[in-house]
């Protein structure tokens, strides 16, 4: 329970953000629990991570503001384990390096930054920038999905939005639906604006689109079997778009050099038989 001060120094500084946003960043205390504060950043424009939708937690100790949160970004980004708690010099890694009269907002700004830079500390992941960008790409689908655990709710049990130290894929959105409603339901129109899979986070095939395409185009669309998608999806496909469209001779020159060698060995040897 937070104490007199940390509610009052709260409750100002969420009228303070309301009044004066910063761009990038939105974020509110939670409803039934002021210490427990939601934030979403978005991606700046000309990094990895533009555009995406990352969620995350400041989890404030009842003496705030003479003691830092626990910070975490629940959303994958490349940048940091999902809901880990980040070692940061603004984080409660380092109550003795933080400093009373930076608020929620300086603590975001840090933190947007830190994401933007390549520092690491613990938490942090090294994720190239191409993951990055997918990440950032599945992000919205990520938060309102679960990760897509919202098809694989089990009979009989009831989901509960309680408790944010873990919230990871596997509570099928549903903490992210109670904290942010109005967003959830925009990236819910958005996947369906986009023909996202809500189970996979993948493009759904266009039922509009021509059925007839090039040999290359259909060689793509092709999943190994056996193969879960991925890397090795991608290189197999790969491969088989390189052979699409070739001609049988072309793709089996191998086989046919084989059987040409031991055809011309045969002959020779039969017609040396003659001779005998």
């Amino acid at each position: 329970m937070a104490t007199k001060a940390a509610f009052k120094r709260l409750t100002r500084e969420y009228q303070n953000i309301q009044k004066d946003p910063t761009p990038y960043i939105v974020t509110h205390p939670s409803e039934t629990n002021i210490l427990e504060w939601h934030y979403i950043l978005t991606g700046p424009p000309g990094t990895p991570y533009e555009n995406g939708q990352y969620w995350g937690t400041l989890i404030f100790p009842p003496e705030y503001p003479f003691a830092p949160p626990a910070i975490r970004m629940h959303t994958p980004s490349g940048r940091f384990q999902p809901s880990t708690r980040l070692c940061l010099s603004i984080s409660d890694f380092h109550p003795k390096s933080f400093n009373p009269a930076w608020e929620v907002s300086t603590i975001l700004i840090g933190l947007l930054s830190f994401m933007t830079s390549e520092e690491m500390t613990t938490g942090s992941v090294s994720g190239s920038e191409s993951e990055r960008r997918v990440l950032a790409a599945r992000s919205r689908w990520w938060n309102s999905t679960g990760g897509g655990s919202h098809v694989s709710a089990t009979a009989g049990v009831t989901r509960t939005s309680k408790g944010i130290n873990n919230v990871k894929a596997g509570d099928g959105g549903l903490k992210f639906r109670t904290e942010w409603t109005e967003l959830d339901q925009e990236n819910w129109a958005w996947m369906k604006e986009h023909r996202i899979d809500s189970a996979t986070g993948q493009i759904l095939p266009d039922p509009d689109a021509p059925t007839k395409c090039s040999p290359e185009t259909s060689a793509l669309r092709r999943r190994p079997n056996g193969s879960a998608p991925g890397i090795g999806s991608v290189v197999d496909g790969g491969n088989v778009a390189r052979e699409a469209g070739q001609g049988w001779a072309r793709r089996n020159r191998i086989w046919i050099c084989v059987a040409v060698f031991f055809g011309y060995a045969l002959i020779s040897r039969l017609l040396s038989d003659m001779r005998v």
